[in-house]
């Protein structure tokens, strides 16, 4: 292992886990439950990696057990719940750009909710039980990784494991192509509305259709590699009998750096895999951590922390901090109506949720619509084989 990635690893892991719970708390109160859990998912695998950086540095003891049970599972939910979060967001972007008008109603909300919540919480479950059908013994450790779970390699781990990311992944990429057409098919439409709107400008429609882009660009090469890698390190085993793959499942493989290094494929899917959740924090909190929504909210967070400290906000500073939201209640259209009052004033301020499009027009106005959340794509975490014919996440 290189010298350089500790604490380099540990520090940027732990940067992914703040970083990517940073835009929650407006994400939570305009319902985003898809980029919620994306989100949650993204945050714990990287809060999970950060951890085992940590206490497994230098050594391979198995010095935690009830820890470990708890860390594979999260890599193992992670694997299928991160590529659903991004499923949701894709479906919901879908949703809204194929509408003329995007309702608002609780009942809506709490169904739209729902269905995220069987994707992102209900599933990974469902998957993380499914594994127990395929795993060899309890967990393994690697020596400057941590925790691993240990997937016995056979033709039945390529249907409970391995294709599940893959096809979330082809799920989500036809909904990001549906959702590109709509936008091909109405891009006059999309223009007029985002001419005449200030709270969704064009660099931020283009910016979310951005990101469905790299769902499809990105997603599905990347979880086809990690497969290739699992399948080459070693030749799939032919499945015999339940008693022979859980054979002295208790077990726990300890493998010092010294050895696991030497194997090529092993070290890229290691470091591949582990990076991966820390790529998608940064990227995402890159393309919502810095909207005029964030920025608004760090400003309200900068000057209450303020207020404790006696620190208050000059009226040059107050007045540009609240003209941004007074302009989002003042939007102009086409038909020289001065103001257009939603339904719900609450949502006014969450730009970049879904649930907050919802345009009162006059009778001779044209509705329009827009989409209003997407997401980076996340990469499926697959595994690939020890020395031993096991393969890791």
């Amino acid at each position: 292992m290189n010298d350089l990635e500790y604490p380099l690893f540990s520090v940027f892991a732990f940067l992914g886990f703040v970083v990517a719970l940073i835009p929650l708390p407006w994400h939570l109160q305009a319902w985003n439950s898809g980029t919620c859990y994306y989100m949650i998912w993204t945050a714990i695998s990287c809060l999970n990696l950060f951890i085992n950086s940590i206490v497994w540095h230098g050594n391979a003891i198995n010095s935690a057990p009830i820890w470990c049970d708890i860390s594979i599972r999260i890599m193992l939910g992670s694997s299928v719940a991160i590529p659903a979060a991004s499923l949701c967001i894709n479906r919901r972007l879908y949703h809204i750009a194929r509408v003329h008008t995007v309702t608002i109603t609780r009942a809506e909300k709490r169904r739209a909710v729902l269905i995220d919540t069987l994707f992102c919480v209900l599933w990974p479950l469902v998957f993380i039980l499914l594994q127990y059908v395929v795993q060899g013994h309890r967990f393994d450790i690697y020596e400057d990784i941590g925790c691993y779970p240990f997937i016995y390699n056979t033709i039945v781990a390529f249907f409970l494991s391995d294709s599940w990311p893959i096809i979330i992944g082809l799920v989500s990429a036809v909904y990001c192509g549906l959702s590109l057409r709509a936008f091909y098919r109405r891009r006059a439409q999309f223009n007029q509305f985002l001419a005449s709107n200030t709270s969704l400008n064009a660099s931020r429609y283009f910016r979310l259709m951005a990101l469905a882009c790299t769902e499809i660009i990105c997603t599905i090469p990347l979880a086809s590699f990690l497969i290739w890698l699992n399948t080459a390190a070693q030749s799939v085993n032919p499945w015999v009998s339940w008693e022979n793959t859980h054979y002295d499942f208790s077990r726990v493989g300890q493998y010092p750096a010294v050895l696991w290094t030497q194997d090529h494929l092993l070290v890229v899917a290691m470091q591949l895999t582990r990076w991966l959740p820390i790529g998608c924090a940064f990227i995402f909190f890159a393309f919502f951590g810095f909207a005029a929504e964030a920025q608004k909210n760090y400003r309200s967070a900068f000057w209450a922390v303020g207020r404790v400290v006696g620190l208050s906000p000059s009226p040059s500073q107050l007045s540009d901090s609240v003209l941004p939201a007074l302009q989002a209640r003042m939007i102009s259209s086409h038909c020289s109506l001065p103001v257009y009052a939603p339904k719900e004033r609450k949502h006014l301020h969450s730009f970049d949720s879904l649930d907050k499009i919802s345009d009162k027009r006059d009778a001779s106005c044209c509705q329009h619509f827009t989409p209003s959340e997407a997401s980076f794509p996340t990469i499926s975490f697959q595994h690939v084989e020890t020395h031993n014919g096991s393969h890791v996440v």
